[in-house]
Formats: structure tokens, sequence, C-alpha cells
């Protein structure tokens, strides 16, 4: 049962990814990675909120991997913001990569940590 609500989660978060991605890059005229900064500090959001949750036992095992696991698991990712950090070296855009990297670790941990107040705020 688990792991079908992995492949659910991640079947609606992949598709996700790359539609936001998208969406969000075609907004900006820049080499650097928006849409992928993007979906990760929103995945860094709610696993946050999923965390805290789980930790207060008022999301279940099921609903953490329906969208820990499986749904955020597939809209975050690191690989891409690895390869797109590679890529900005590659084209000698040092600040870009740098920004990238900076950016979206602080953003990410950012989103995790706000995540989880709010959550930590709902459920005492």
């Amino acid at each position: 049962m688990t792991a079908l609500l992995v492949v659910v989660g991640a079947a609606v978060g992949a598709p996700l990814r790359y539609l936001v991605d998208r969406a969000v890059q075609a907004r900006h005229d820049s080499l650097f990675p928006w849409g992928t900064f993007a979906v990760n500090v929103v995945g860094s959001l709610i696993l946050g909120i999923l965390a805290s949750g789980a930790t207060a036992y008022a999301v279940s095992g099921d609903v953490t991997a329906l969208l820990g696991t499986g749904f955020c698991g597939a809209l975050t990712t690191y690989s891409t913001f690895g390869y797109e950090t590679i890529r900005l070296l590659q084209q000698r855009d040092r600040f870009s990569a740098m920004l990238n990297v900076v950016a979206s670790v602080a953003a990410g941990l950012g989103a995790a940590f706000l995540g989880f107040a709010v959550a930590q705020a709902v459920w005492p």
C-alpha cells in the first residue's frame, strides 16, 4: 500500500515539476534556473509542514508517503539543481552558479523551517 501511495504522489509531482519549471522559466530572460529554484523551495516548504505534522502525530504515515516521499520527491530535484549549476559554470557565469547554490540552499532551508514553524502553530 505504501509503495502505491509513493507512486501516485510521484505521478502527480513529476509532471507538475516539469510544467512549473517551464512556466516559470518562460517568464524570465536569464540563464538562472528560476523554475528549478521555485519547485525546490515549494517542495521544501511542503516537506517542512509534513515533517512537523508527522512529529505532532497530526499527519499519518500514509499522507507522508503520498505527499512527502512521492509528491515532493518527484517535484523537487537535486540532480537538476546540480546539473544547472555545472551548466552555469561551463558557460562561465560563475556569479549565477554561486548565487544558485547559496540561494537554493538558503531558501530551501528557510522554506522548510517556515513550513515546520507554521505547522507547529497549527498542530501544537
